[in-house]
């Protein structure tokens, strides 16, 4: 990496956190630092997934790390925050597999689950021993996962499944799946059947998973197709405390609190970038490039919008400790923060000009990574509507 990261805070933002937010956001640093930093651009050339890494965060306390017991830190929501910020500054695929780990799996396993299930999972997911990764999406239903044609059918003491799920974080590294599905109700329209979470052991018969290859974002990051073909599982496998989409939904608000974190990260890292070599790269008149009224207007408003972002995370972040964190919040904070941080790799690469493009920065990676958080887990128009509905009392979806 060409430049060490100096950190980013222009309003003395970390007086606003607490010591032990600040040992969590110090202790992550030096993590990405020690052990993300040296080997992400390498990972990202090879589209290869660190799994080098999986154990040691687990022992960081990474995983679930919202979660009270089987092991799991215990960390307030703005620690949390934080934790993801640094993950993502590393690299948003990094963070995407912790996210999925803890909001997309842990989490819908400690709401929804059994005692069984949870004595089973969380505390072999905490330390990264066992994996998950998070069935909802399909290749033809994303923004509309009520459409989703995955079904589950009741057959004596089991059930069988069959569909397919795409763009699945994790897919082939997961020992289970937390799968989606419509249940059949005879007697019933499949409009009316009603949502279901199961937990899906991957070594069951009829369900595999395929690697996506040519990706040009989340390079570091494993992402999946997972084709289900009369899945037989056990009753004992349904979350029973599942209850329609608006279970599945309240997994995505957990992993979007995280995201809208995690994207400050990322523009942290391209506005750091683009300070430091502004300030060494000499142009015209042997002056710094950083003296340019131009340049200086694009740092300006970078650094702007980041401390706005941090500032609404962090209301975000403590609502949620309050219990008081709406889904129309944390829509807000994905939406905008993500966005920030695009223009920021977009600015960042243009004051690095032909270098902006080299992985002797990581400007480009996370400008490619972001292309994909900007519509993952709710695309940025998505959120525009859910906000919308929110201050109007309309539904535009």
């Amino acid at each position: 990496m060409a430049f060490k990261f100096q950190g980013v805070d222009f309003i003395e933002f970390d007086s606003l956190l607490t010591e032990d937010e600040l040992l969590v956001r110090a202790n992550t640093r030096a993590f990405i630092e020690d052990k993300l930093v040296p080997i992400i651009e390498q990972c990202n050339r090879d589209g290869r997934f660190p799994k080098e890494l999986i154990r040691p965060m687990g022992e960081l306390g990474f995983y679930g790390a919202t979660l009270e017991g089987y092991g799991c830190a215990g960390m307030n929501n703005v620690e949390y925050g934080l934790m993801t910020q640094e993950l993502e500054r590393g690299d948003s695929g990094i963070r995407s597999f912790v996210s999925v780990q803890s909001a997309l799996v842990m989490y819908p396993i400690y709401a929804f689950g059994s005692d069984e299930q949870k004595d089973r999972w969380l505390p072999k997911m905490a330390t990264g021993e066992k994996l998950g990764c998070f069935g909802l999406t399909e290749p033809d239903f994303g923004s509309n996962p009520g459409g989703m044609r995955t079904r589950a059918r009741k057959d004596g003491d089991d059930y069988i499944l069959n569909g397919e799920k795409m763009w699945i974080t994790s897919g082939s590294l997961a020992d289970v799946a937390v799968i989606w599905a419509k249940v059949e109700e005879p007697g019933v329209s499949a409009d009316d059947w009603r949502v279901r979470g199961f937990l899906v052991e991957t070594d069951r018969p009829g369900f595999s998973a395929s690697d996506v290859h040519g990706k040009w974002s989340l390079r570091a990051s494993v992402t999946s197709g997972l084709s289900m073909q009369n899945v037989r599982v056990p009753a004992t496998n349904v979350l029973p405390k599942s209850d329609g989409l608006k279970s599945p939904l309240m997994c995505l608000s957990q992993a979007r609190y995280g995201i809208g974190w995690g994207a400050i990260g990322a523009a942290m890292a391209c506005y750091d970038v683009a300070l430091q070599y502004a300030k060494q790269r000499k142009q015209f008149r042997g002056q710094p490039i950083a003296s340019h009224q131009l340049v200086q207007e694009k740092l300006a408003w970078m650094i702007t919008e980041i401390t706005k972002a941090q500032l609404l995370s962090l209301q975000v972040g403590r609502l949620k400790d309050k219990g008081k964190a709406a889904f129309q919040h944390i829509s807000m904070a994905k939406k905008n923060n993500v966005w920030m941080a695009l223009e920021c790799a977009r600015m960042a690469r243009d004051i690095l000009g032909a270098n902006g493009i080299a992985d002797d920065y990581p400007i480009m990676r996370h400008m490619m990574n972001l292309e994909s958080v900007k519509t993952y887990e709710g695309t940025h128009d998505i959120h525009t509507l859910i906000v919308g509905q929110s201050i109007t009392g309309i539904s535009a979806f």
